[in-house]
């Protein structure tokens, strides 16, 4: 129990290194379109600032497997498999980078599918235990970010502005991730005590 809190802050320190990542490299890489480019550009062979982003990727996937243990033992339910499977997911985009080879940019892609899927079901399934836990806004509201964050990844895979959509579907879900550790440090995923029901 003495741990809990400091896995729980995995949930925060993941997502915010991740994001500071993509954000100094991309502003640091000359010529680069945060807007047009994925994510995954900046940690490309030849990518300038390739280190930084692979950094990130090795933070946020460490960083997601504590929090996917403090999660289990805090809320139940199978999110915390969700939340596994993206930590595994992410360092694995992360250790086959693009433009290494066909084959390698294959494997990079199915990796990076796999976690943003598995980071935007994260959310979806919370909503199932809060909700059984009495938490019935937080659960409604881990839904909606799951599908909202869902629904933006799947349309970056369409559209030119790739790399808005997918800056704006892994935020929400990072955010909710931020969210939901900062309710653990604060104790708040407890179950909500109902009265007990008068006998007639």
């Amino acid at each position: 129990m003495t741990r809990r809190p400091a896995l729980a802050w995995c949930g925060v320190v993941g997502p915010t290194g991740f994001a500071a990542a993509w954000a100094t490299a991309g502003a640091l890489t000359k010529g680069y379109s945060p807007a047009d480019e994925t994510i995954s550009q900046l940690a490309a062979v030849h990518a300038p600032r390739r280190w930084l982003m692979t950094a990130g990727f090795g933070c946020f996937g460490v960083a997601e497997l504590g929090y996917s243990a403090v999660l289990r033992d805090s809320l139940g339910g199978r999110a915390w498999l969700a939340a596994t499977v993206t930590g595994f997911a992410t360092l694995g985009a992360g250790a086959f980078p693009l433009d290494a080879s066909s084959t390698i940019d294959v494997v990079h892609r199915g990796f990076a599918t796999v976690a943003s899927a598995a980071l935007a079901l994260t959310p979806v399934l919370a909503a199932q235990s809060l909700s059984a836990r009495g938490h019935g806004r937080a659960g409604a509201a881990s839904r909606l970010v799951g599908v909202l964050s869902g629904a933006c990844l799947v349309a970056a895979t369409f559209v030119s502005a790739q790399g808005l959509l997918q800056r704006v579907g892994l935020t929400l879900a990072d955010g909710w991730l931020a969210a939901s550790a900062v309710a653990i440090i604060r104790g708040l995923m407890k179950p909500t005590r109902v009265p007990p029901q008068k006998q007639p």
